[in-house]
């Protein structure tokens, strides 16, 4: 595993040798689950009516403020697994129906999901991969699961880099970001469907942030124009604060109604057709999955 020696898997490259040290994301050499369920309240597209196989990943190289699963991406909750048993919570997900394998936050874990997947895709594992990212990805981290991973479920949380800056640490995010999602178009095309579940292709998520409306806007727009009706939008409304941000008073409300419409409203005259919109009580901790290792141990 020399990549993780010296690793540069993510736009932080850190360099650190994770057999030893950890960087920035605070993930080791070893793969670290926080949670795994079937997950109803993902787009209906990829939940469908058995759920999707999620599997939630321990830590992340993103580290947003507002994050409502900083239980796992700040502090690491979860439980250090082999690759081996990775593969075997995959299939037996399948065995259980799941609609797909949804990979949720697995940036700093991607060398050795695609290890896992060089070995199960195409031969035991049949249902469609989700890889669940922030997008603040590299291009080459991204080409290694070329073929491997059939559906992006990607963000794009930020056009104004100031704002990445104050809320996620990232200088460079947007240019960051569209690259890495221009990577992921480049490996799964337009989007299909079978039997109305999602089987190839790419959702944009926009998380509409409360006080910026004009951003998510012009996210909308630059999506649209760069992809047209090839993509999926999902424009969402769910942003819950769970923790209260001193510094920053607006990100201790929810999104208004009113800023949700306008961005919709934007998007229609815009012309977008292919998108998911969001309708009330999704801004809710009732959505914040309950982190506990008893449910990973199920699936092993």
């Amino acid at each position: 595993m020399e990549l993780l020696k010296e690793c540069m898997l993510c736009p932080r490259k850190c360099g650190v040798n994770r057999y030893e040290k950890k960087g920035y994301c605070q993930a080791s050499n070893k793969v670290k689950v926080a949670y795994v369920s079937f997950h109803m309240w993902e787009e209906p597209i990829i939940s469908g009516k058995r759920g999707s196989g999620t599997i939630f990943f321990s830590y992340c190289n993103l580290k947003c403020l507002y994050c409502q699963n900083k239980k796992i991406s700040l502090e690491g909750y979860g439980k250090t697994i082999s690759n081996k048993k990775l593969g075997e919570i995959m299939l037996n997900l399948q065995r259980r129906k799941a609609h797909n394998i949804n990979l949720v936050t697995p940036t700093h874990y991607a060398f050795q999901i695609a290890n896992v997947l060089k070995k199960l895709k195409g031969k035991e594992l049949k249902i469609p991969v989700i890889y669940n990212t922030s997008s603040y990805e590299n291009v080459g981290t991204l080409m290694m699961l070329r073929n491997l991973v059939d559906i992006y479920l990607a963000d794009l949380r930020y056009f104004d880099d100031q704002l990445a800056w104050k809320y996620s640490n990232c200088h460079n995010y947007f240019e960051t970001a569209t690259m890495a999602i221009d990577e992921m178009y480049r490996q799964v095309g337009k989007f299909s469907l079978k039997n109305e579940i999602l089987q190839k292709g790419l959702i944009i998520r926009v998380l509409i942030l409360p006080g910026h409306i004009s951003d998510a806007i012009r996210i909308i727009e630059y999506i649209y124009k760069t992809y047209g009706d090839d993509v999926i939008i999902s424009i969402m409304n769910q942003y819950t604060p769970v923790n209260k941000i001193e510094k920053y008073e607006n990100l201790n409300r929810k999104v208004t109604d009113e800023e949700y419409s306008k961005v919709i409203d934007f998007a229609i005259k815009l012309g977008v057709k292919n998108a998911f919109v969001q309708e009330g009580g999704t801004a809710s901790e009732s959505f914040i999955p309950k982190f506990d290792s008893s449910v990973i141990d199920e699936f092993l």
